[in-house]
């Protein structure tokens, strides 16, 4: 989880009188989680942030489910997704259940004259490609490729973009999503045997108040439905805050793998743990070291949970002609390991340069029209050495 933070002029006290320079009080605005029981941030805004002056016909951005029952291994190829100019519009939901909702998306274009807000769902935007500037009320996090940003359900927000090649991977929790509780002490600090520490989670360093009033469209995605509403005064008006509730990043390659003597299972790459899923980074790091060892994963079955890979860069071990932005999909029920020859080409090597980010859900995933459009129909026999 984030930790204490703060930024701008905040009072001495909670819930007191906060006065601007030129009189008048500002607005206090109170952002908890789990009604009042979890994580919260206290946010002091120029104006009441609650100036709605219309609100736009409503448009589903419900997944379109075309297999709700799967089992059989499938892989589909993220970057046959096609750019898309606008943010909101460019993300295709591949994969979902109850929990999660598993996205791609190559946007070209900043969002420079309207806002997003996901009310549904905490969020963990993967960059695959592109960098640029998160902003929203909590200030500017500037992003770079290989970064998680973690947007907090609620949080309205823009994304700005340096050019207009970027591709995302996104995943829309619908719980909680926190650091593995093995990770952190009683006390939320980060424990030495995590794989990062707090200093490799940066947070919105730059709050720009804007004390202006207009016509700001945020659009707000609230049970598959997205509304677009109209505000009398800018979304980013905060003069200063504090707490625990904002956005952060951290990145994959700030991720310090746990190696072994003998091959390590997943959760020692794990990153986050979310309702009902987990997600985990892999990244390049030295091979296991038994004189004897098998560096690829043993045949294994998920009897308990649908695995997501996103194959990010670099040679991946234990597969056969992977590329960059593949999605894999291996289902609860049935058996997956190493591909033909992965087990002989991986004995003696030293160390290996791959980069995925995996997602493990305990519910099976459905697949959407999209993902079919983009899926390699005979993967699932790429383990017949015959294929």
């Amino acid at each position: 989880m984030p930790h204490y933070h703060k930024l701008g002029n905040i009072p001495a006290k909670r819930h007191v009188q906060f006065r601007k320079e030129g009189g008048g009080l500002y607005a206090e605005q109170l952002v908890s989680t789990e009604g009042f029981s979890d994580l919260y941030s206290l946010t002091y805004h120029v104006y009441p942030p609650t100036m709605v002056s219309a609100i736009d016909e409503a448009r589903s951005l419900a997944p379109d489910i075309v297999l709700e029952k799967n089992t059989r291994h499938r892989s589909f190829q993220g970057f046959q997704i096609a750019p898309a100019e606008d943010y909101i519009g460019s993300r295709v939901i591949v994969l979902a259940n109850q929990d999660v909702y598993i996205s791609v998306a190559a946007p070209r274009r900043s969002m420079t004259d309207h806002f997003f807000r996901n009310a549904s769902a905490n969020e963990v935007i993967f960059v695959h490609l592109g960098s640029g500037k998160l902003i929203s009320m909590y200030g500017v996090l500037p992003f770079r490729e290989g970064d998680h940003l973690v947007v907090p359900k609620g949080v309205t927000y823009q994304m700005h973009f340096d050019t207009g090649d970027n591709r995302l991977f996104i995943v829309e929790a619908f719980g909680y999503v926190r650091f593995p509780r093995r990770y952190v002490n009683r006390a939320g600090q980060l424990l030495e045997h995590a794989p990062f520490y707090e200093r490799d989670i940066r947070k919105p360093m730059e709050l720009i108040t804007h004390d202006e009033k207009g016509d700001f469209k945020v659009y707000v995605k609230k049970d598959d439905m997205l509304y677009p509403y109209h505000f009398a005064t800018h979304p980013f008006d905060v003069a200063g805050w504090d707490g625990y509730h904002y956005p952060y990043a951290l990145s994959i390659h700030d991720f310090e793998p746990i190696t072994g003597r003998i091959h390590q299972p997943p959760p020692v790459h794990q990153t986050f743990d979310a309702r009902n899923f987990v997600m985990c980074a892999f990244v390049p790091r030295l091979y296991d070291y038994h004189p004897d060892a098998i560096p690829v994963p043993y045949n294994h079955s998920n009897v308990d949970s649908d695995e997501v890979l996103y194959y990010v860069d670099g040679d991946f071990m234990s597969r056969n002609h992977v590329s960059k932005g593949q999605i894999t999909l291996h289902p609860i029920g049935l058996v997956h390991g190493p591909h033909p020859g992965a087990v002989e080409r991986s004995l003696g090597a030293r160390e290996t340069r791959e980069l995925a980010v995996m997602v493990d859900t305990f519910n099976p995933l459905m697949i959407t029209r999209q993902a079919m459009a983009i899926e390699d129909p005979e993967y699932y026999l790429s383990w017949n050495p015959a294929n």
